[in-house]
């Protein structure tokens, strides 16, 4: 049962990405320029790479391919990606809560993306 209940947190956690990669290819215009808006360093080939690695990654994490690689990978671009995209610091007010609260949460998955990698290697 325990072994069940930890497949479906690695589905969830794995899906998670797929399901953000896909959006970010389907809004694919509209979330480049909010990265051009906000400064970010080559929006659209970025945006690119990074959908695609968190649909291949988060694939791969949910069905059981490579966890470790995967899990490795996806805790790359999810630090990388909120250093660059939420970077709270530079704001103030409510807009600086709402991206300081993002970025709390993606430190969150690293956590859980940390014990995803680890789970196959006990």
């Amino acid at each position: 049962m325990l072994d069940l209940i930890r497949q479906f947190g690695l589905l969830v956690l794995g899906g998670v990405f797929v399901w953000a990669g896909t959006e970010h290819f389907l809004k694919f215009g509209a979330v480049a320029a909010q990265l051009a808006e906000r400064q970010f360093p080559a929006p659209k080939p970025m945006l690119a790479a990074g959908s695609a690695l968190e649909v291949a990654a988060g694939l791969a994490l949910a069905i059981g391919i490579a966890r470790p690689y995967a899990a490795a990978a996806l805790i790359i671009f999810t630090a990388a990606a909120s250093v660059l995209a939420l970077d709270f610091w530079r704001y103030s007010g409510a807009e600086r809560q709402s991206i300081r609260n993002a970025f709390t949460i993606n430190i969150a998955v690293v956590g859980g993306l940390i014990l995803a990698g680890v789970s196959d290697l006990q």
